[in-house]
């Protein structure tokens, strides 16, 4: 299995030229709902589709008490969790309070098997029969992963390339 990609014109307009140059942008095969990763998992590892449901719906309501207060929850290989946000700069300490603060968001960071997939993974340009990197080394273990956790869409080109 690869990633795929597909290339697409991008203008940039950090500057008054507008540069358009093209990149790379990750290809989404498919979406994985909760019912189907709930099917996988019941497969991968024999345990009742309720029994993976009831685990996976504690995992999230664990995950929810522990941010609440401000934890980072670590899962193991899998990877960690934290709760994090930005905030508007201020002239003095004085002036940063909770109004400041914006971009409420969740930090996923991987753990090993998500982050030596992720390496070991080759990509492929849709719709081409060869790939542009090497092939896992590992050769199709399952489980197996790297880092990643972001399909890049919110990712800005870099517009060197």
């Amino acid at each position: 299995m690869a990633l795929k990609y597909v290339v697409k014109k991008t203008t940039f307009g950090f500057d008054d030229t507008k540069a358009e140059k093209y990149v790379a942008r990750p290809f989404n095969v498919v979406n994985v709902d909760f019912k189907m990763l709930c099917d996988q998992v019941t497969k991968v590892g024999f345990v009742p589709r309720g029994t993976v449901k009831a685990v996976l719906d504690g995992l999230i309501d664990s995950l929810i008490t522990y941010m609440e207060i401000g934890a980072s929850v670590n899962l193991g290989e899998f990877g960690t969790f934290r709760p994090s946000f930005g905030c508007k700069s201020q002239e003095n300490a004085e002036e940063v309070t909770a109004e400041t603060l914006k971009n409420r968001k969740i930090i996923f960071t991987p753990g090993n098997l998500l982050k030596n997939m992720i390496k070991s993974v080759s990509i492929q340009k849709l719709g081409a029969d060869r790939t542009s990197s090497s092939a896992p080394s590992g050769g199709g273990e399952e489980g197996g992963g790297n880092e990643g956790g972001n399909d890049g869409g919110d990712e800005a080109p870099d517009p060197t390339v």
